[in-house]
């Protein structure tokens, strides 16, 4: 499989074998890493890190992804970078051209992270935006194969806010991958948009999954995957909080819901959660609107099922066979 030189801008425009090459490559990079063998393919090459969001997961994964494959980085954040402010996106990205072998964008909007690969003529890979997330749900696939096998097949129900980067992407994965996704919200607001959503029905068409939605909790029946996420997107003014607590407590995931799973379900959530009051956003809201834990309950967090820690660790794995294909290398090929 040949990527060397692909952008990862969404998993729309990735194949299913492309998609699974990846997936794979993950798990031999992973075993790779447990075993304690050094691979490091581009000792002398260097990545730019750009961060208008700020982050946990991502960053660290990038980071520690480029040091295990022998490469520098260099972090850009919103304050220490002119792109967009005194130097256009498409200036910035020809400048970083000439000094980096890849640049990472997280941020806002995507056709910030398209104008950037539109300019650059080095692999660009989007750590985030409102759309899209897709190295997020690389490691959830690889997720769920680790803990259920093939993804052919499986049931997954989306619950909250399916509008933007989670629910979008997650819908795209289900789609070229078939499984069977269902967003349930309680207003047709809260669902992917109408073109997205016909893009994604045609290509489950030829996967054999599916793609719905559902203002029905009983849809999590037999599920294989109960997965949400926070219930305001990064962004998001604050005022947000008291309309999306009163439209989506009925769709917190708690015991009761997860009851309604298949007896074999995971829980998973791509992180930050508000399970607890051991924040100080968390302690605000508990304050202001009298709730302990939001779009899932400490109880469902921290149970057998959830496998959110697992996910957090496959975002690095994931993200280093991204850079490792983009840049055309890959451990079966030594020489």
């Amino acid at each position: 499989m040949d990527l060397k030189g692909r952008d990862l801008l969404t998993l729309c425009d990735y194949t299913k074998e492309e998609i699974e090459y990846l997936l794979d490559l993950s798990v031999r990079l992973k075993d790779m890493k447990r075993k304690g063998e050094v691979w490091q393919p581009f000792i002398g090459k260097n990545i730019a890190l750009i961060f208008e969001k700020t982050s946990t997961r991502t960053r660290c994964s990038f980071e520690v992804a480029a040091h295990d494959l022998g490469m520098g980085t260099t972090y850009l954040d919103s304050s220490g970078s002119q792109i967009g402010k005194k130097e256009s996106i498409e200036d910035t990205a020809k400048v970083l051209t000439t000094m980096f072998d890849g640049i990472e964008y997280r941020g806002f909007e995507q056709a910030k992270v398209e104008q950037i690969a539109e300019a650059a003529y080095v692999p660009v890979w989007n750590g985030l935006t409102n759309e899209f997330h897709p190295t997020q749900l690389l490691a959830d696939m690889m997720t769920i194969k680790e803990k259920l096998g093939d993804l052919q097949g499986k049931k997954i129900v989306y619950f909250g806010d399916a509008r933007y980067n989670m629910g979008n992407s997650w819908m795209v994965a289900s789609a070229k991958m078939g499984m069977h996704f269902t967003a349930c919200a309680p207003d047709d607001k809260y669902f992917p948009d109408e073109e997205l959503t016909g893009k994604c029905s045609e290509w489950a068409k030829e996967s054999g999954g599916s793609v719905n939605t559902s203002k029905d909790i009983d849809c999590a029946e037999g599920a294989d995957v109960i997965y949400t996420d926070v219930w305001v997107s990064m962004g998001e003014p604050y005022e947000k909080w008291e309309e999306r607590i009163r439209d989506m407590m009925p769709y917190q995931v708690n015991a009761d819901l997860m009851k309604k799973a298949a007896p074999h379900a995971i829980f998973m959530h791509c992180l930050p959660s508000f399970h607890d009051l051991n924040t100080s956003i968390a302690k605000d809201l508990h304050e202001r609107f009298g709730i302990c834990d939001m779009e899932v309950s400490d109880e469902v967090f921290r149970s057998s099922q959830s496998v959110v820690f697992e996910e957090a660790e496959n975002r690095m794995h994931t993200i280093k066979a991204v850079i490792a294909a983009t840049l055309g290398a890959d451990p079966g090929d030594r020489s």
